[in-house]
């Protein structure tokens, strides 16, 4: 029997019920995917909406319902299955067009729409000029695969077999995609199954009810644990992009970020004009809805512990206190119909940047410093039948270094994905992994380093072509409050003439013969704090594993080691003298280190910032920093 009333107890039992739906429709979609872009590397999201399209919860950062509103209206109905790729005509949610959103209505009897489930994913192959669909040298979103706006591939039960014949005929790995989609569909069913219990149980009103408190609730705890830790204030950040496929130079997004007693705006306004190339990311639409919520979790930083952090849910109500303004069109976040967006992930992290560093600013310095960004490398080559092998990781690579801790080690910034393991690639690829493991000294230095990234050696079996969709191969991740940045991304190929070629982070097309080794490096983080106040301690526990080298250790960290019977010991005075003698010579630290690439830019005049923007970077780091009231 459905209840009348709902308490704090069943509040939190409609919202955990939420949650493990939405595990239950990932756990679905992994049971039944064929691409390993999605079974095995986990590259997709779930999520679960109520009728008006309101997220309701933060654990996936998930797309956007508005699509549907917008292109059908009220013609939804029980049997429906939503679909679409588009990134002009998704409201700004699905940024290029290997994302394949599906969405299915919840309806509760036959009339009540009740919500929405949805499943998108980076899929293999969707056409396009290169095998994955991510060409770097790409002038229009046309080369990069078939597009779909807003369309029904079941409509009230009926299959429309016309559209998935022409989705299919435009992969390259049709079978990947045919099985990815129907098990898509099949996990939105079953998440619909699970809120349709639900509201059996409570009954819709309540249940709806439920809803409606949960997004108010993550609005009040935003406003009232967060919000009071950012000073008030109008504060700027800039980030960068390194190349667009054909220009090598720093392509900025730029944030002016204002922060009043219980909201803030974010205003893109200054960002670089739009790119030639794949790196723009079209979000100026339904009121920025999508970046708004992409953008909120960075706030859960500033909660009063990493418990309380994870405790957080940033769901629909934190459109309750962002808002956000863009700038005309024709820029990298406003970008006009057509203009390729295959690599948009490069400014969809450094969005996340951008608002951290404008944070760092109006909280003394207690900010996480930058992480690692999305980078795909592979090889593709077709075997003696034609057949197509499409070899594709998406590299993890190193965690900020934070207030209260070092990075994390090789995680993926976007969430829950995975790289390939050696076993499962060398089973179905032409290639050997010869070796994998942590880069030494590639996490920033600081007071709390940053996390590390990997080194990986793999062979190829087989005549392929090499890819490789990365930026920050010369920009570092920053540093923060006196961090160091850390170590960019790099690839080369050791071929078997015994000749070693060096590639940049954006090419695509390039011949790997059999024998040749391919060496992938992964960013590490940004250092959080001055690193002469790290503990030497944790110092000369890095250079005992082989994480850190004895050079580094005295260069960024004044620390000196010497090695007793093969056992790496700590010589105390020699650590004395030497960052006595470091911090003498220094000057005022920084709160922000971006590497010595950017320096170099910098004092070159490749950097052209527009009229009345001052450099955002110029703010000393707080020795012992405190998070002011606002």
């Amino acid at each position: 029997m459905a209840t009348t009333v709902l308490g704090p107890i069943e509040l939190e039992v409609i919202t955990g019920t939420i949650r493990s739906a939405e595990v239950e429709i990932e756990a679905a979609v992994e049971r039944a995917a064929r691409s390993p872009m999605i079974r095995d590397q986990h590259d997709y999201r779930v999520g679960l909406y109520d009728a008006r399209g309101r997220k309701l919860t933060g654990r996936s950062y998930g797309s956007l319902i508005e699509p549907v509103f917008e292109f059908f209206g009220d013609d939804i109905h029980p049997g429906d299955v939503f679909f679409w790729n588009d990134p002009y005509n998704s409201a700004g949610s699905c940024g290029h067009v290997p994302d394949l959103c599906t969405t299915v209505p919840i309806f509760h009897g036959d009339e009540r729409l009740l919500g929405f489930a949805q499943v998108f994913g980076h899929h293999d192959d969707v056409g396009g000029c290169v095998p994955g669909s991510l060409p770097v040298q790409v002038h229009d979103q046309w080369g990069e695969g078939l597009v779909v706006p807003p369309i029904k591939l079941y409509d009230r039960g009926v299959l429309n077999e016309t559209a998935f014949r022409i989705l299919e005929r435009n992969s390259r790995l049709p079978e990947h995609l045919r099985g990815d989609i129907d098990s898509e569909i099949g996990a939105c069913r079953l998440g619909a199954r699970r809120l349709t219990e639900l509201a059996d149980r409570y009954g819709v009103d309540v249940l709806e009810g439920g809803f409606d408190a949960i997004i108010e609730n993550c609005a009040r705890t935003v406003r009232d644990e967060l919000l009071p830790k950012i000073a008030d204030g109008v504060y700027t950040f800039e980030d960068y992009v390194e190349c667009d496929g054909f220009t090598r130079k720093l392509y900025a997004m730029r944030l002016t970020m204002t922060k009043t007693a219980d909201r803030i705006l974010l205003d893109f306004t200054g960002t670089d004009p739009e790119a030639e190339g794949p790196i723009n990311w079209a979000i100026d639409y339904c009121e920025g809805r999508f970046v708004r919520k992409w953008m909120g979790p960075v706030l859960r930083c500033l909660a009063d512990s990493p418990e309380r952090a994870a405790e957080i849910d940033i769901n629909e109500g934190i459109l309750d206190v962002i808002d956000v303004v863009f700038p005309p069109k024709g820029t990298l976040v406003t970008p006009h119909f057509g203009r390729p967006t295959g690599l948009r992930f490069f400014i969809l992290i450094r969005a996340l940047g951008i608002f951290a560093g404008a944070l760092a600013k109006a909280t003394g310095g207690r900010m996480p410093a930058d992480h690692e960004t999305i980078r795909i490398w592979g090889l593709h080559s077709r075997d003696a039948e034609g057949r197509l092998s499409l070899f594709r990781e998406v590299l993890g690579g190193g965690g900020p270094g934070r207030p209260w801790a070092d990075g994390s080690d090789v995680v993926h910034i976007v969430p829950n994905s995975r790289n390939l393991p050696a076993e499962f690639s060398e089973q179905r690829y032409p290639v050997l992994v010869e070796s994998l493991e942590l880069r030494s000294d590639s996490a920033g230095a600081g007071e709390f380093r940053g996390g590390f990234g990997y080194q990986k050696k793999i062979r190829s079996l087989r005549s392929s072509t090499l890819l490789s969709n990365a930026d920050r191969s010369e920009l570092a991740t920053y540093g923060v409050n006196g961090g160091k940045a850390g170590w960019p991304y790099g690839i080369e190929v050791a071929r078997a003439d015994g000749s070693t070629e060096s590639l940049p982070g954006m090419i695509d097309g390039v011949p790997i013969a059999p024998g040749d080794l391919v060496t992938v490096w992964t960013t590490g983080g940004g250092g959080w704090g001055d690193p002469l106040r790290r503990d030497p301690e944790r110092v000369r526990y890095d250079v005992a594993v082989g994480l850190v080298t004895e050079e580094a250790a005295r260069r960024e960290y004044g620390v000196v080691v010497t090695r007793v019977q093969g056992k790496v010991e700590i010589d105390e005075v020699a650590t004395s003298e030497l960052r006595d003698a470091l911090r003498a010579g220094r000057g005022a630290v920084p709160m922000f280190d971006r590497g010595a690439y950017f320096e170099s830019v910098k004092a070159g005049g490749g950097l052209v910032r527009p009229e009345g923007w001052s450099d955002p970077d110029d703010v000393h780091a707080v020795a012992d920093p405190a998070t002011p009231a606002g």
